[in-house]
């Protein structure tokens, strides 16, 4: 019984940081899109606000979200040149304004 209660003491506890883990992957998707989409949707970022958006938002300890980002990037990139031209006009419409909402298009 003590093996089974330390257990699930171990699996509340490592709850909370695979939650934050998600959270961290899914931000990487979400940023690597919305950066993959820079060029092929004719938009220019500011740094300073991508710099600002993930000094707010990551966790300074997360070593994964780079290489996450990275991953991600180059994915959605690669995606992003096989899309029909409607498929791009779609996905770069809401890129555009979701970058907008976050301050990074120039």
């Amino acid at each position: 019984m003590k093996r089974f209660a330390l257990l699930a003491i171990g699996v509340v506890m490592a709850a909370p940081a695979a939650a934050q883990d998600f959270k961290s992957m899914q931000l990487a998707h979400e940023l690597g899109s919305v950066l993959a989409s820079e060029e092929p949707c004719n938009l220019s970022y500011d740094q300073a606000a991508i710099a600002a958006f993930i000094e707010k938002r990551v966790r300074p300890d997360d070593m994964a979200f780079s290489g996450q980002l990275n991953l991600q990037t180059s994915g959605i990139g690669y995606q992003i040149k096989g899309m029909s031209a409607s498929a791009k006009t779609a996905h770069c419409t809401q890129v555009r304004r979701v970058a907008k909402s976050y301050g990074f298009v120039k």
